[in-house]
């Protein structure tokens, strides 16, 4: 079983990349399988079409968030079970592919659209956020406490200098997700009135 798995992990790590370099549309199974070093019908053993390969990646994604709203479900909804969210969810971007995944998924909007598991992951967010958030919480709170997930991505996506680590990269998204989830509803003046 592990080299089957072995199999499987490396060819969604080769197709995400091909994926995210060349485009979906524009990326074939041929073109995997010779960047793989094997035949099409080897591939074909684990992944039948580029949807396949997709529909692995989305799902492994999906049983990550899965894993997170079941444990924020067992916890009090304190600034406490909020930190520990945002450092478990920050945590996973970095390790295996996550972060890649949301990469592909963003630079791949048109191909990707109407995939029916890819909405399933996106309801799945929607399940995450309203987990750093209660429903008497003010509007501005629940924004705040839901861009903490974002801010964790958008340090993937807009920091870009070369001479940026993953590690600084991942650190600084983490710092502004820990402080947009510690939003209180304290009142910041006359701001929107």
């Amino acid at each position: 079983m592990g080299t089957q798995t072995d199999t499987r992990s490396r060819i969604q790590e080769v197709a995400i990349g091909l994926f995210t370099e060349q485009g979906y549309e524009a990326t074939s199974l041929r073109e995997i399988a010779e960047a793989l070093g094997v035949t099409k019908a080897a591939l074909y053993y684990h992944f039948r079409t580029k949807e396949d390969i997709v529909a692995s990646l989305v799902e492994d994604r999906i049983a990550a968030l899965d894993e997170l709203i079941a444990w924020a479900a067992g916890r009090p909804p304190t600034a406490e079970t909020r930190r520990e969210l945002i450092l478990r969810y920050s945590a996973q971007m970095t390790r295996g592919r996550h972060h890649e995944v949301m990469q592909f998924m963003d630079r791949n909007k048109t191909a990707l659209q109407g995939h029916v598991k890819v909405d399933l992951m996106r309801d799945r967010m929607g399940a995450l956020m309203q987990s750093l958030y209660g429903p008497e919480d003010p509007l501005p709170v629940r924004l705040k406490r839901s861009m903490a997930l974002f801010a964790i991505h958008a340090a993937w996506f807009f920091i870009r200098e070369e001479s940026t680590t993953d590690e600084q990269r991942a650190g600084a998204g983490l710092e502004v997700a820990l402080e947009l989830a510690d939003a209180s509803g304290v009142d910041p003046g006359p701001v929107g009135r």
